[in-house]
């Protein structure tokens, strides 16, 4: 229940199965104040009557705390099914500062002495300046004759040099070529830099067909992943069988979403928008196990979604949606084959759609 580190924490949760059918959950984490995010590996899990499953749990505070004493951020994980309300796990992440008290308080005052001395020096600094010229100037008048002084009078060694005496060579000073980095001048040997840097591709997108894929690989049965399109964030990673999809609290509306099932024989939908309402009229999105299907639209001038139509060929499809201003509707399922909406009401309330549960 408690964790202690600087950067992050690791605490593992054991999800025990005590009833006698097999249990298809989710794992997330939260906390007050969004002070921590949250790994969680595995997000889903599917355990056997009287088995357990552990979840690896890394827990990163979103704010270094450089300089002084520990705090303690209160945290939930809390594992979800579809139709029961979630179980909830509390602990506590104790954040240890990255360095001590003291020496903050050490360094600052190695600071302040640091610039004292240098303000000390710049104010001290001896002057130096040179004699050299006056000295040059006493020589000449040492050397300049009298005024009673005549011509023959004065000593030989006064006479001035020949004119045709030949000074004495200066060496010729050579330049070597400066050798600027560039290469041009030879070989640098750093073979992936002479055509300029190569751009590294691109990693691929994670859908939600990429999620299902994975999961149904690891479990058989039915499994449903989903992504959501929130305004001002852009593209969510995908999560799967009732996990959480979106925001809640923050007025940050969906406005697509990115389905894909498998064991289901496909699925199909519709979204409909809080101003235009269904924009592609009476015809559906659909796509066939292990496939993206697509509903509402990322386009800027489009209003968000505020519902959605869906069903599977096999099976019913379980979706429970969060609207603003009236928290989660808790619709409950299709009918096997069947479709059925979700989402606020389009007669009435017309309200935004900010988060999604679906399991299948």
């Amino acid at each position: 229940p408690t964790v202690k580190g600087r950067f992050r924490g690791r605490p593992k949760l054991a999800v025990d199965n005590l009833g006698n059918t097999k249990v298809t959950a989710s794992v997330a984490g939260s906390d007050t104040g969004d002070h921590l995010s949250y790994e969680l590996r595995p997000g889903n899990v599917q355990i056997e009557p009287g088995r357990a499953a552990f979840v690896e749990t890394t827990l990163k505070p979103k704010r270094v705390i450089w300089f002084g004493s520990k705090e303690e951020r209160p945290y939930t994980l809390a594992v979800r099914r579809s139709g029961v309300d979630p179980t909830e796990v509390e602990g506590t992440y104790v954040q240890r500062g990255f360095l001590p008290r003291w020496l903050a308080t050490f360094f600052g005052i190695f600071v302040a002495l640091a610039i004292a001395f240098v303000m000390i020096w710049i104010a001290y600094k001896p002057q130096v300046r040179t004699s050299a010229t006056e000295q040059t100037q006493q020589a000449g008048a040492a050397l300049a004759p009298s005024p009673s002084a005549t011509p023959e009078t004065l000593p030989s060694t006064v006479e001035s040099a020949p004119a045709d005496q030949p000074q004495a060579e200066q060496p010729a000073v050579t330049q070597e070529p400066k050798d600027d980095g560039d290469g041009g001048g030879g070989d640098k040997g750093d073979g992936d830099k002479g055509g300029g840097e190569s751009k590294k591709p691109k990693p691929p997108v994670r859908t939600a067909a990429t999620a299902v894929k994975e999961i149904a690989a690891r479990s058989e049965g039915r499994h449903i992943c989903y992504r959501a399109y929130v305004a001002d964030q852009g593209w969510q990673a995908p999560v799967c069988d009732g996990a959480e999809a979106g925001t809640v609290g923050k007025n940050l509306p969906i406005k697509a979403l990115n389905i894909a099932v498998s064991g289901t024989k496909g699925v199909s939908g519709n979204g409909a928008h809080v101003v235009e309402g269904w924009l592609t009229g009476g015809e559906w999105e659909s796509a066939p196990d292990s496939t993206d299907m697509y509903l509402g639209s990322t386009k800027e001038a489009v209003s968000p979604m505020e519902g959605f139509t869906l069903k599977t060929v096999e099976g019913a499809v379980c979706p429970n949606t969060h609207v603003k201003d009236k928290g989660w509707q808790k619709q409950g399922c299709t009918e096997p084959g069947d479709w059925r909406y979700f989402g606020s009401n389009m007669e009435n309330d017309r309200l935004q759609l900010e988060a999604v549960r679906i399991t299948v």
